[in-house]
């Protein structure tokens, strides 16, 4: 039988270790489709409920596996649906290929039925490495090149294959002008950067008194280092979201996330460091860094391109993070410095959970969202892998859970789009079908598409080893975020045509379709729904009815936010009451932390 196009492709990506593609068919890949038949569906096949969906499941895939993520839909209207979720992983930084069909090349150019200039479209997304297949000799190098510029850029790349060119007999490029051969192997390199700028750096981080160090997801492959310079030079450590599970949050100078979703001991570390590192982290915020001229500078990243932008750093080290830091950390000097700082660090952090334990026992109608979180994190077992979708759930994420050591955690970080919570938690689990994944949802963005994406659960949850998935669900009947952004920014009233959601029933339609389900109102019930959630034999949906006025606070407010949200207040707010009443608790708590350990809730 002779080897078709479609049926090279597949070899290669099996060649390259591929073992899962996410898609949805359509006829402008029938070809694709077809070769599948013939390979016994290898790679595996995963079929979405929407292509978004699945390039949101080789984003998940490829950040909780570091492995290449890979999706494919039909011509036009799928190829369009990909984008979201690819340009998630543009901004992100993740190694993900697209493969997408095209109508057949005697009707390109003649306004053909779903004809799209796909080539044009993905020039941005995929603006590393976009190429349209013509002829067979073009494989295997535009495949290869894709997946290797995939990896080397840590970005989307695609190859667009029109349909009459999958069912053309392969043919491999031969030892003639204009032919461009390929190979395989892609060894392992490891980016440092020169020897006078490594020592620049330590003479400038020496200089210290008051060291911060803030880290990414470029950091995750050397949390033993971070932790080693840190403790040299008597740190705090601030994380970046997307370096959530790049350090242990149980190390007593973490001080957590930063940002507008960040911690109050991740806003002091910043605003009052004399020096600061930065790991593998292009944090985008410049006003919760220090004041410029403030603080002297070093920053290490492996890609030259994104030095230099937040923070004028003084050293910029283009290296791979472990490498760069094993050079690093022989030229610091501790010996000379005092601890004041370090312990001035230390006990922010302390005080700090305490302040989030006590704003988590507050009394809320009917539950505290805060509560929801924090009733989970010490249930997490050490393997776990948590995704959050965006939305306020993200800042119950980010300043409730406790990241140990083994754990993984991801969201959209710079894209910040809704819905990808439950598909990245899909995509962890084909990644890792041993280990437990948990996705944190708002009721809007399971609206949006997690209710369809528990059909893609229950349709594979036999495959995973370790069944349990379990979406937690805020449900406020609110899109959260944006009307406490609206109240903190614009200082106007939630505008409930466009913020009110309809009450869905979550955790039926996950026992409609075989899952376990399980609705909470009441709060003495959130433990123990998490324990059933995480013990279940199978995928499980936990719905929790969360009060939409507890504020997602951010570490300082300054006088414009607070007055906007008295603005809003002011002009009626159909929330006002409770939004007043919870507001204020949770700021007193700040004020409160020393005083005995009774329980909160009837506060």
């Amino acid at each position: 039988m002779s080897t078709k196009v479609a049926d090279h492709i597949l070899q290669r990506l099996r060649e390259w270790g591929v073992e899962h593609v996410f898609g949805y068919p359509g006829d402008g890949i029938n070809g694709l489709l077809a070769a599948w038949g013939r390979a016994d569906n290898q790679p595996l096949f995963i079929q979405s409920r929407h292509e978004e969906m699945s390039a949101f499941q080789a984003v998940g895939y490829a950040k909780f596996s570091g492995r290449l993520g890979v999706c494919a839909a039909t011509s036009g209207p799928g190829a369009i649906h990909l984008l979201n979720g690819l340009y998630d992983a543009k901004l992100d930084h993740v190694p993900v290929l697209a493969i997408v069909g095209q109508t057949h090349r005697t009707a390109m150019g003649g306004s053909y039925q779903q004809e799209v200039d796909l080539h044009s479209l993905y020039k941005d997304v995929a603006s590393d490495f976009v190429e349209t297949v013509t002829v067979p000799e073009q494989l295997p190098n535009v495949l290869d090149r894709a997946i290797r510029t995939a990896y080397a850029r840590r970005a989307p790349t695609a190859i667009i294959v029109p349909g009459d060119v999958q069912e053309l007999e392969y043919s491999a490029p031969t030892h003639e002008f204009k032919m461009v051969p390929s190979s395989l192997d892609s060894s392992s390199w490891t980016a440092t950067p020169a020897d006078d700028s490594v020592r620049r750096a330590a003479e400038i981080l020496n200089s210290g008194d008051k060291v911060a160090v803030l880290v990414g997801q470029g950091a995750s492959g050397a949390r033993a280092e971070v932790e080693q310079i840190a403790e040299l030079l008597g740190a705090g450590v601030a994380k970046a979201l997307l370096g959530k599970d790049a350090l242990s949050d149980a190390l007593p100078y973490v001080t957590g996330a930063i940002g507008l979703l960040g911690t109050r001991p991740s806003y002091e570390l910043m605003r009052d460091c004399d020096t600061l590192l930065t790991i593998g982290s292009s944090f985008p915020y410049t006003q919760f860094l220090p004041e410029f001229g403030k603080a002297r500078g070093v920053q290490i990243d492996i890609d030259p391109h994104m030095v230099g932008m937040r923070y004028p750093y003084e050293v910029n080290l283009v290296g791979d993070a472990k490498a760069t830091l094993e050079r690093l950390i022989p030229l610091i000097r501790s010996e000379e410095r005092g601890r004041e700082w370090y312990d001035t660090v230390c006990d922010n952090v302390a005080r700090w959970h305490e302040i989030m334990d006590g704003r988590a026992k507050l009394s809320a109608d009917p539950i505290n969202p805060e509560y929801v979180t924090r009733a989970l994190d010490p249930l997490l077992p050490d393997n776990a892998i948590v995704s959050s979708d965006s939305g306020s759930a993200a800042n119950w994420y980010a300043r409730h859970l406790t990241m140990r050591p083994g754990m993984r955690g991801s969201l959209s970080g710079t894209l910040a789009t809704m819905g990808c919570g439950v598909p990245y938690a899909i995509g962890a689990k084909f990644a890792h079908p041993d280990r437990p994944a948990i996705a944190l949802v708002g009721d809007g963005a399971m609206q949006m598409n997690g209710l369809a994406e528990l059909i893609t659960a229950a349709k594979y949850k036999d495959l995973w080893e370790d069944p349990r998935l379990v979406v937690g669900i805020f449900n406020n009947h609110d899109l959260n975020q944006v009307t406490w952004e609206m109240r903190a920014m614009e200082g106007a009233p939630s505008f409930l045509p466009s913020q009110e959601l309809p009450d869905v029933q979550y955790a039926a339609f996950a026992r409609s379709l075989g899952l376990t389900g399980i609705r909470v109102e009441k709060p003495e019930d959130v433990a123990a729904a998490w324990r059933a959630g995480l013990e279940a034999d199978g995928p499980a949906v936990i719905e929790f009815l969360t009060d939409p006025a507890v504020p997602p606070i951010p570490p300082h407010a300054t006088w414009d936010q607070m007055e906007a949200t008295a603005a809003s207040i002011l002009k009626g707010d159909a929330d006002r009451g409770s939004m007043i009443r919870q507001g204020f608790k949770a700021k007193m708590q700040e004020f409160l932390p020393g005083r005995d350990k009774r329980d909160r809730k009837g506060d």
